[in-house]
């Protein structure tokens, strides 16, 4: 099988003894080669000695006066956000642990960019070299936001959002284009194939163009596909196993917890759980609900342990679907929390 995500870096990183992920100097470099960090014919001489001096040491000090020698603003504050995401991968014992640590405390302090790649080479760690590819595309969607469109048989279809904007300048509309622009995506043209079971084996040698798109209809391949992700991404922080499957909708008295997959899903399960109103509207914009089922009770707290966890993922008002799949590790209910 060919490699896949080639972009994001996970090829130059160490693996530690037990199956975690550790930087390199290499992983770091190529960090350095943002167009954000490196130099053009108009930067100064501290700043091409700064970006030299950190290609040949990327784990180098760096001291103040070193940085407030760049004599470009925008070049210096670049430089002050990759050194403080630097610190914290070499500051951890893992990439793993770096990741669970940038959502402790008092927020995140690095661009959403870095995350995402973060997200993205975990993701490519625990897919494995021998990847379903349906795991693989519906692992996209942990990572890069989606854009929804509602057909009117009311399947749900996911199409990547940025894919979808970079089609904007075109002329021809594709099917699936047609319906994005209906449901006032603006746009000039999409042309997208749908990804399911038939056509799977498609998705490598396209995996970098991001121009599959999915069902997110119960029941469809993708959806399945991302349980089985969902459940994978739990094992590896955790350590512990879990079964998700798709629900229709909560239909459990003993309704004690809930996680939304984003920020959407999480305030409408909150305004369900908590008996107020979510009128027609909101609700509409649930699009999956899954339950999940811990496989030993013991590793759940003892006051919901047996009990089910209630996901869902829901769009926005702009048809936007961007999930945080940090939400599993922070607010899972377990005995031991990461």
């Amino acid at each position: 099988m060919p490699d896949f995500w080639r972009a994001c870096g996970y090829r130059l990183l160490a693996r530690n003894a037990d199956g975690t992920l550790r930087v390199t100097d290499d992983f770091l470099r190529s960090l350095l080669a943002r167009p954000e960090l490196v130099p053009i014919d108009t930067s100064e001489p501290h700043e091409r000695a700064l970006h030299d001096a950190l290609i040949a040491q990327p784990r180098r000090e760096v001291s103040v006066a070193m940085l407030d020698a760049v004599e470009d603003a925008d070049a210096r504050g670049n430089y002050d956000v990759w050194l403080r995401f630097r610190d914290r991968l070499l500051g951890a014992p893992s990439i793993e642990a770096a990741y669970v640590e940038l959502f402790r405390g008092a927020g995140v302090d690095v661009p959403p960019l870095f995350v995402a790649q973060l997200t993205e080479i975990l993701l490519r760690h625990l897919l494995g070299d021998g990847a379903d590819p349906l795991e693989a595309r519906a692992a996209e969607m942990l990572f890069r936001a989606q854009k929804i469109a509602i057909t009117d048989e009311r399947a749900v279809m996911a199409a990547d959002a940025e894919t979808v904007e970079r089609h904007a300048e075109g002329v021809v509309f594709g099917s699936l284009g047609e319906l994005l622009v209906q449901q006032q995506t603006p746009l000039r043209s999409v042309d997208l194939d749908v990804l399911d079971g038939d056509n799977a084996a498609a998705y490598f040698g396209r995996d970098e163009d991001r121009d599959f798109a999915v069902s997110l209809n119960r029941g469809a391949p993708a959806q399945r596909a991302l349980c089985r992700v969902l459940e994978r991404w739990i094992a590896h922080f955790a350590g512990v196993r879990v079964h998700v499957r798709p629900e229709r909708e909560i239909d459990d008295a003993r309704w004690r917890w809930h996680v939304g997959l984003d920020a959407e899903a999480s305030g409408i399960l909150n305004d369900l759980f908590d008996g107020r109103d979510v009128d027609e509207a909101r609700l509409a914009r649930l699009l999956c609900l899954f339950r999940l089922d811990f496989d030993d009770p013991n590793d759940m707290l003892a006051q919901v342990a047996g009990f089910p966890v209630w996901l869902a993922i829901a769009m926005d008002d702009r048809n936007l679907v961007q999930l945080k799949p940090q939400n599993l590790l922070m607010n899972l209910p377990l005995a031991r929390p990461q």
